[in-house]
């Protein structure tokens, strides 16, 4: 596992010895900010990585460009392993990490350029989850086709081997200030 382009490119991401965090394959990855590069949604945005695992998707950002990433999830072994990886890249200035659920997360209504949700493979609450997310952007991984609202519009939607990857935009989020 590593960092496909930019800064970073070609370095080693820690990876924690479990099979419960199931990191993103490279050539998906790739596919992902290659999508998102050429939509200019990657260079100066804000990324929220939800489901982070070992946080490769939010290291990658940052590679490429991105002033700053949320990592959110709620295990403490990925936890861990994503504050090893931006500590080992000195990437810590850009990023904030913090342990809770999606829905928790979710709920405070922070806005995101572009959100990244990978969640287990098994996750089954797409329809509680999606409508949660405030961003302009949004990269699903799952094992299934997921169905969005009509406001998303579709920029991509592509099969690798058992991955379903999803990247749609929202002109209807906006930037929403916590007071």
């Amino acid at each position: 596992m590593r960092v496909i382009a930019g800064e970073l490119k070609g370095r080693k991401l820690i990876r924690p010895d479990s099979d419960e965090i199931r990191p993103t394959k490279d050539r998906v990855k790739e596919a992902i900010f290659n999508s998102l590069h050429s939509y200019d949604s990657v260079v100066n945005k804000t990324f929220l990585d939800l489901f982070s695992g070992t946080g490769s998707l939010g290291i990658e950002a940052l590679s490429r460009g991105a002033i700053s990433v949320d990592f959110v999830d709620k295990h403490q072994q990925a936890i861990d392993c994503i504050s090893s990886n931006l500590e080992k890249f000195n990437l810590g200035n850009l990023a904030l990490v913090t342990r809770t659920d999606a829905f928790s997360h979710l709920q405070r209504g922070n806005y995101y350029d572009v959100a990244l949700l990978d969640p287990p493979y098994t996750f089954d609450r797409w329809h509680e989850v999606l409508p949660l997310v405030n961003a302009r952007t949004m990269v699903i991984e799952s094992t299934e086709v997921i169905e969005l609202e009509k406001s998303w519009k579709i920029l991509k939607s592509q099969k690798y081997g058992q991955t379903c990857l999803l990247i749609a935009t929202n002109e209807e989020n906006r930037l929403i200030r916590n007071s």
